[in-house]
């Protein structure tokens, strides 16, 4: 950490919030592979898989119990876009129980740093809470296939929806989806969630069609939602006016 630091300082820059650390600046930076030499691009590291590092997790049988301050150590590398999908998607599918209560809470942290441009970060209170080994595979075990699918058709591509200042307009965005998954409005949070994973693996990946795709579901999630706290209001006040007529 020390040498990453001292290097950070000679060059006057940060690395990228949702790099690995191990990339090349070039390619922490966004830029596609036709834009890096071939002969870096035949030294640069593979970079494993988001679901490579899913699957590692998972596989761990040393633990019983997993919290989120464990995910995002051992996810430091993938930073904000990783811990994002992962804390988004138990919305997309159905999950164990209370499980969507453990993870709402660091999604709004997370997609509001992202706003922000800052690094990930969580108080001590939400970091340290946890969920079974078992739960955590269940939801590995369903995530996987459709994620796996995701990485065979993301590269990146549209840089420029993937620069920081847009990754910060994003960040807002998925702020908004964010918070409309954790209010009480009856299957709306399913395509809000899927949103954000989509602009997420976007990030990751540094894949700017991916992450318009996301922008375009986040757009209709919005009006779905809409759409069904207007019905919920309107049908409260007529059950209220009719009880008083």
């Amino acid at each position: 950490m020390t040498g990453q630091r001292m290097d950070d300082q000679t060059s006057g820059m940060q690395p990228h919030p949702d790099s690995d650390p191990h990339l090349p600046p070039t390619e922490a930076d966004g830029d596609s592979d036709d834009e890096i030499p071939r002969s870096r691009r035949a030294r640069r590291p593979r970079r494993k898989r988001l679901s490579e590092v899913l699957l590692a997790i998972a596989s761990d049988q040393s633990r019983t119990e997993i919290t989120i301050s464990d995910l995002m150590h051992i996810m430091e590398g993938r930073a904000r876009a990783a811990l994002i999908f992962l804390f988004a998607f138990p919305n997309v599918l159905p999950a164990p129980p209370g499980l969507s209560a453990v993870l709402g809470l660091p999604l709004l942290y997370l997609t509001a740093q992202m706003m922000l441009g800052r690094f990930p970060w969580l108080p001590r209170i939400v970091a340290e809470r946890g969920i079974s080994m078992t739960a955590f595979r269940s939801m590995i075990d369903r995530a996987l296939p459709l994620l796996m699918r995701a990485e065979k058709l993301l590269r990146p591509r549209w840089s420029w929806m993937v620069r920081p200042l847009a990754e910060r307009l994003l960040g807002a965005f998925a702020l908004v989806l964010a918070v409309i998954i954790t209010l009480p409005i009856p299957l709306a949070n399913m395509l809000p969630a899927f949103a954000i994973c989509v602009i997420a693996l976007g990030v990751l990946e540094r894949d700017g069609l991916w992450t318009g795709l996301g922008l375009v579901v986040g757009l209709a999630s919005l009006a779905l939602s809409g759409a069904v706290a207007y019905a919920m209001v309107k049908g409260a006040l007529f059950l209220l006016f009719s009880a008083f007529s």
